[in-house]
């Protein structure tokens, strides 16, 4: 398979004609080696537009929503970033491209090891892999420039959000299949922020992410 034409492909045919238009998103994602970062077994689908199994039930995004991702985080390179659920790695290596500072934090021992794998492989090293559960944000670390999170979660609660410095971003994905929603969330203020709907989708949920309590009459 030629991946360096099924890469540009995915560039043109995907992410382009998906309203991404951040110049510096469309050249990290140009130059990155999708396949690199993805099992073996699924090396066929790195630019395919769907989701790419990974250990444990966990999925990489499909590539268009990573881009999107990235252009509404508008990263800087001073910015301070946490990623919750490194994947595969290779959406932290984007984040690491883009900004100064990557904390990326991952439940999976095994997925946390085949990440660092591929991030040394390919010489980044400002970021910084833990284990451990971020459902509910890394206090450690906080506050955070911009706050990714890979995974779905049903009912979005206000960890997240306090984790932000004023001016923060958070990219989330809230609601349950088949109706759930990527939202970009701006801290404006100390008790104030701001939400923006980017578009519909489906991803499974954070582990241990709590679905809402229903009552039947």
């Amino acid at each position: 398979m030629d991946f360096e034409k099924a890469r540009q492909n995915m560039v043109q045919r995907q992410i382009h004609t998906w309203e991404v238009l951040d110049q510096r998103v469309l050249d990290v994602i140009a130059e990155a080696s999708r396949e690199e970062y993805v099992p073996e077994a699924y090396r066929y689908l790195a630019y395919a537009d769907t989701h790419v199994p990974l250990e444990g039930d966990e999925v990489m995004m499909p590539p268009r929503e990573e881009a999107r991702l990235l252009q509404a985080l508008a990263l800087t390179s001073e910015d301070r970033v946490l990623e919750i659920g490194t994947g595969s790695g290779y959406l932290t290596s984007l984040l690491a491209a883009l900004t100064g500072e990557v904390l990326s934090i991952e439940i999976s021992p095994t997925l946390k090891d085949f990440a660092q794998a591929n991030l040394v492989g390919h010489g980044i090293n400002n970021v910084t892999l833990e284990v451990g559960d971020g459902l509910h944000g890394w206090d450690e670390g906080a506050p955070y420039d911009a706050i990714a999170v890979t995974g779905s979660v049903p009912v979005l609660g206000h960890d997240f959000q306090r984790q932000l410095t004023i001016g923060g971003r958070l990219f989330v994905i809230v609601g349950e299949a088949p109706a759930m929603e990527a939202l970009l969330i701006t801290r404006t203020d100390e008790d104030d922020w701001s939400t923006e709907s980017l578009f519909e989708t489906v991803l499974p949920p954070l582990k241990g992410a709590k679905r809402p309590r229903r009552f039947t009459l």
